[in-house]
């Protein structure tokens, strides 16, 4: 314990801190003493003591009046209660209880702001009882008919004088203290509202760099499945434009058409990898891709089957590019696993008032016997997570479709069916 008080006593800020309540104080107490050593020698009634006490409680309330307002305004209290009982006349130093008044509303709490402000009517009315009884002799009639005589010096109006020295030395510094709380409050106040404004610009940063982040994750992801769509499809065609080759004929012209197929389905798909790669917005189907899809997949020998129920309408461009990837994908998988000697049929059902609202594309192949549909359970080197069945899904949930993928068995043989619906009443 004695340690913190050396700590305390050593540490030149709480010196820095109570240097002018101490001035105010120390200057309060020499004035005091001043004027108790001129008021004469004691007397038998203990006048002396009690103004040196007078004096002592007013520059200790000087003391306190910042650091501990609460305090203050007791010893103020205390020092009018020891005039009254003491009969001490009022003092000039006592003037400085407006640093009191003034501390109570400036740094005290909202219990001592209150307090200090009932104070100052409670102290008039017991002013005024005394007074009243003081004219016929009773208990602090000397101190409060000093009061009287001191408030005469402002005013021939007790009433008017009384008014006039309360609001100088009481409530003026009250409400200064007031004004000067409340102006620190709005201080804080604003520094906090910038603080959060700051906090709130820098949330907005974040947020937008988050927004900014996820658009190019989405950018990124949404390349990669157009790419995995093309690349796949069209390698998968290659593929089976090159096996055919070998069953060909040794005939030079019909292996040269061969030939020239497969480099029109890779020159094709160069190109569409490039115009996917330089992309600088949306997607946007080109036209005539169905019937181009399909003769990619017939130039590999495979022979395709294309079926359109209803009536074909045309689709908003993002449908149309979804439409397009779902279907690329769908032919790759039956090119690759589907058997070469059983038509690809694709189905595409248009939605009608009478009887469907979403447009339903289904492809199905017969299942190979060394094979089936990528990611249905047969193995598959070429499957990339995020990418193939799990990438139309993808495809289908940003526009409100669905997929699904089955083994069907009838009289002809397994088969593998993939259906999409597309939403297209709802655009």
């Amino acid at each position: 314990m004695s340690t913190d008080i050396e700590a305390l006593v050593r540490d030149p800020d709480v010196w820095r801190r109570w240097l002018p309540e101490a001035a105010l104080a120390g200057v309060a107490l020499l004035l005091g003493l001043s004027e108790w050593a001129t008021s004469g020698s004691p007397t038998a009634d203990g006048l002396f003591d009690g103004t040196f006490l007078v004096v002592v409680l007013t520059s200790a309330a000087v003391l306190l009046a910042r650091h501990l307002p609460g305090v203050a305004l007791g010893l103020v209290w205390a020092c009018f209660l020891v005039q009254i009982g003491l009969g001490v006349p009022v003092l000039t130093v006592q003037v400085a209880v407006a640093a009191v008044a003034f501390g109570c509303t400036r740094w005290g709490s909202r219990t001592v702001v209150l307090l200090s402000g009932l104070s100052v009517p409670a102290a008039a009315f017991i002013a005024v009882v005394l007074y009243e009884s003081g004219e016929r002799g009773s208990l602090g009639g000397p101190a409060v008919r000093d009061l009287a005589f001191r408030v005469n010096a402002f005013s021939d109006s007790l009433v008017v004088g009384s008014a006039t020295l309360g609001m100088v030395v009481i409530v003026v510094p009250w409400m200064l203290g007031l004004v000067l709380r409340a102006v620190d409050r709005a201080h804080v106040s604003e520094i906090q509202q910038h603080a959060a404004e700051a906090e709130a610009s820098d949330a907005q940063k974040v947020a937008a760099q988050a927004r900014d982040i996820a658009r190019l994750q989405e950018e990124q992801a949404r390349l990669a499945r157009d790419v995995h769509d093309v690349v796949g499809h069209s390698l998968a065609v290659i593929l089976a434009q090159a096996e055919s080759g070998q069953y060909l004929p040794d005939e030079p012209d019909q292996l040269k058409r061969t030939l020239a197929t497969i480099a029109t389905s890779a020159r094709s798909s160069l190109q569409e990898v490039r115009e996917v790669l330089s992309a600088t917005s949306r997607p946007v189907a080109r036209p005539g891709w169905l019937e181009e899809l399909v003769d990619g997949v017939r130039a590999g020998g495979r022979e395709v089957s294309v079926d359109d129920v209803g009536t074909p309408q045309p689709l908003p461009p993002d449908l149309e590019v979804v439409a397009q990837r779902v279907l690329q994908e769908m032919l790759t998988n039956a090119v690759k696993h589907g058997a070469r000697d059983v038509p690809v049929t694709v189905e595409r059902h248009w939605p009608s008032a009478s009887f469907e609202r979403d447009l339903r594309i289904e492809v199905r192949n017969a299942v190979a016997e060394e094979g089936g549909v990528e990611g249905a359970g047969q193995a598959d080197d070429d499957v990339v997570e995020g990418q193939g069945l799990a990438g139309m899904e993808r495809r289908l949930d940003a526009v409100g479709g669905r997929l699904d993928v089955r083994r069907r068995h009838d009289a002809g043989g397994a088969t593998f069916a993939v259906t999409a619906w597309l939403p297209v009443s709802r655009v």
